[in-house]
């Protein structure tokens, strides 16, 4: 008899469906504990933050990837691999920058947003999808990245896509330890 216990479900839909339920409920929960779309913001954004510096690892260990050389090779790994593993989609990237430190990543689909159709009344200052921002930002910091990560545009608030926009803001130095002998 061979045990179960271990295995991935065989239909990755169903877990990101589970996944995208679940938030919607934590969104919800979080409206009626904070008065104030920013508190909301903020506690989504810390709750991302802290995924995805949680995610990086896992994510290193799955994808295999190399040490990027460049922000923009960074930006490229996120959309294509990072984003495709997680969310099942492949964000578009833009540079907006000549000095190639600002990049766009645009959801055409959102998945987050897959039984959303509008932001609860009164709460037009909501960034449903902060937590896509935070964890972005979390997984950047454990590879000695800073970056500043915020929404441009949210399909939620009327526009035609989801852009999340990151701009690196500098690469920061790895501690290094010293053994005592």
């Amino acid at each position: 008899m061979s045990r179960q216990g271990n295995r991935r479900p065989e239909n990755p839909k169903i877990s990101r469906e589970l996944f995208v339920l679940t938030y919607g409920a934590l969104v919800a929960q979080l409206c009626k504990d904070y008065e104030h779309d920013e508190d909301v913001n903020k506690s989504l954004e810390t709750m991302g933050h802290s995924i995805g510096i949680r995610l990086v690892e896992d994510f290193l260990a799955r994808s295999a990837v190399k040490k990027c050389r460049s922000y923009s090779e960074t930006i490229e790994i996120i959309a294509q691999v990072a984003f495709k593993m997680y969310l099942g989609i492949t964000p578009t990237v833009t540079c907006n920058s000549p000095a190639r430190n600002e990049f766009s990543l645009i959801l055409e689909k959102n998945p987050l947003m897959d039984f959303v159709e509008e932001l609860p009344a009164g709460r037009s200052s909501l960034c449903y999808c902060s937590l896509l921002c935070g964890a972005i930002r979390g997984a950047l910091e454990m590879i000695h990245l800073d970056a500043e990560v915020t929404f441009i545009q949210d399909a939620l608030k009327g526009d035609d896509v989801t852009e999340i926009g990151i701009m690196f803001l500098k690469k920061t130095e790895s501690k290094k330890h010293k053994r005592n002998k």
